[in-house]
């Protein structure tokens, strides 16, 4: 009985694959599960068991790509059973006495480590780092490696005791349900068992055994293959990373040509001045995006492509606010905890003015615009991962005080990579301060699904003309992007105008006026 292997599905967004390598040749005898090749796609490599016991015959050869679905390799099967037995004789041949050893050794059991949903709008995860090695026993619940998404970073635990077989590489992203690794249960046995078959023939045999363990060394992948021919680099030449020693798409990226050999030089003596002439370090260093970089950059471009973006702006005279801090800081730290900064001032003057226009503390669902009574501010930090936006809820029923409280925790559990879901899911508008790195003015993109978002910028002195009289004033610049399907020109700048008016005269704020 023949039974076709074909490509399975590997994820939502996934359409084709590529043959990356195979572990088998054609004609070999498999058995259940036995890994036969490892497929390739745009986002990580799986690998493919075998379904059933029986002698392989390949349909695509490496570097094929194949959609889903696509049939891979057939394997034969005879009345039910393997195609083995007639090699049997030899193998009772060569280790008749270790026969009743393994027939008494316990059978192994694999469990698959797969990855677990860690959130609604979670779909793939990237494997950071690993706790374990290739090979190690491993305790129940004791934790295997840590998985980064987008939002978060999850530890991933042992469902069982037993020998570890890493299956994903430190910094493959996989979909939610993706293969990470096998844990071997009741194995130990089995592979002592085992041994003397290996040591028994003639020593001719453990060269087969020895290139078998590694096929995958110095063979690259196709996108791999492809980056080296570009650089002219012999694949021979790069030392791989990957699973068994194969060269991954970041080693081609990352491997330089190997400088010419000392010989060539005495051919002609005056080709090697223009060689030294190139001083200082010239190496190309590739790094691979983490899933936070990634999924910054989709939805960064997705809202340039999805919104009708614009962006206006308005100057503050920061003078009042800085008056009023320099006069009542120390008694505010002294009796709160916490200093007085200027985003408690800016995000509260924000609340006042989002409550008189609406529309800019709303968003689009589909034909419908969404109103929010409440004032949900995101807070941009920069995180040593990158940029995320922790919400500060209901942010119209705070003080001062509670606002600079809440800053201060959201920013320290940014720094500290410890940020939840919750906490940075739900903004209705969002306030990002590029001063404290000394930008003067920039166009803040919007952090959809809001429509809106703030961008403060760097206070400097400036002459400004105050009734009549030039006068040096410490100004900041705003900057407004809104989305110009909910919001027309006239809210914008009124909303912004609003904001400055609050700002210049911080007494607004305490009489709601």
């Amino acid at each position: 009985m023949a039974i076709e292997m074909k490509v399975p599905p590997v994820g939502e967004s996934i359409t084709e694959v590529t043959i990356a390598a195979w572990n088998k040749k054609d004609g070999d005898v498999v058995k259940m599960d036995e890994v036969l090749c490892e497929l390739e796609s745009d986002k990580a490599t799986f690998e493919l068991p075998a379904e059933a016991e029986g002698v392989l015959k390949i349909v695509a050869k490496e570097g094929d790509t194949l959609p889903i679905g696509a049939v891979i390799c057939i394997i034969e099967t005879v009345g039910g059973q393997t195609a083995v037995a007639p090699s049997a004789p030899v193998v009772e041949a060569v280790a008749a006495p270790a026969a009743a050893p393994v027939a008494s050794a316990e059978p192994a059991k694999t469990i698959e480590i797969k990855v677990p949903a860690v959130g609604e709008s979670i779909t793939e995860v990237t494997v950071s780092s690993w706790n374990k090695k290739e090979g190690d026993s491993v305790n129940m619940d004791e934790v295997l490696c840590e998985l980064e998404s987008d939002k978060a970073t999850f530890e991933l635990p042992a469902e069982a005791s037993g020998t570890l077989h890493i299956v994903a590489e430190a910094g493959t992203t996989l979909p939610i349900g993706g293969l990470v690794a096998t844990i071997t249960v009741g194995a130990g046995s089995a592979v002592a068992a085992a041994a003397p078959v290996v040591s028994t023939p003639a020593p001719a045999a453990s060269t087969p055994v020895e290139s078998s363990s590694s096929y995958a060394a110095g063979h690259a992948s196709p996108a791999a293959a492809k980056a080296l021919a570009e650089k002219g680099i012999d694949p021979a030449t790069v030392q791989g990373s990957g699973v068994g020693g194969r060269i991954t798409k970041e080693d081609a990226q990352s491997a330089q040509k190997p400088a010419p050999a000392p010989a060539a030089a005495p051919a002609k003596a005056a080709e090697p001045a223009p060689v030294a002439s190139a001083s200082g370090n010239r190496v190309d260093r590739a790094e691979k995006m983490t899933s936070l970089r990634k999924t910054v950059a989709r939805r960064l471009v997705q809202v340039k492509n999805e919104t009708a973006m614009l962006t206006t702006f308005n100057e503050v005279d920061m003078k009042p606010i800085m008056d009023l801090r320099g006069k009542y800081k120390d008694k505010f730290k002294e009796k709160h905890g916490v200093g007085l900064g200027f985003m408690s001032f800016f995000t509260k003057a924000v609340c006042v003015a989002l409550k008189e226009f609406p529309a800019v503390n709303a968003s689009i669902d589909g034909d419908s615009i969404i109103f929010h009574d409440y004032c949900d501010i995101s807070i941009a930090v920069s995180a040593p991962k990158g940029l995320v936006v922790p919400v500060i809820r209901n942010a119209e029923q705070l003080s001062l005080a509670g606002i600079e409280s809440e800053v201060i925790r959201l920013a320290l559990k940014a720094r500290d990579n410890k940020l939840t879901l919750p906490e940075m899911t739900g903004g209705t508008f969002t306030i990002t301060n590029g001063g404290v790195f000394g930008s003067m003015l920039s166009t803040p993109i919007i952090n959809a699904p809001q429509s809106a978002i703030l961008g403060m910028h760097n206070i400097v002195e400036r002459a400004v003309v105050i009734g009549g009289q030039v006068v040096v004033r410490p100004i900041m610049y705003l900057a407004l992007s809104y989305d110009h399907r909910i919001i027309d020109g006239r809210e914008s700048v009124s909303f912004l105008v609003r904001v400055k008016q609050l700002l210049e005269d911080p007494t607004r704020l305490l009489l709601d006026v």
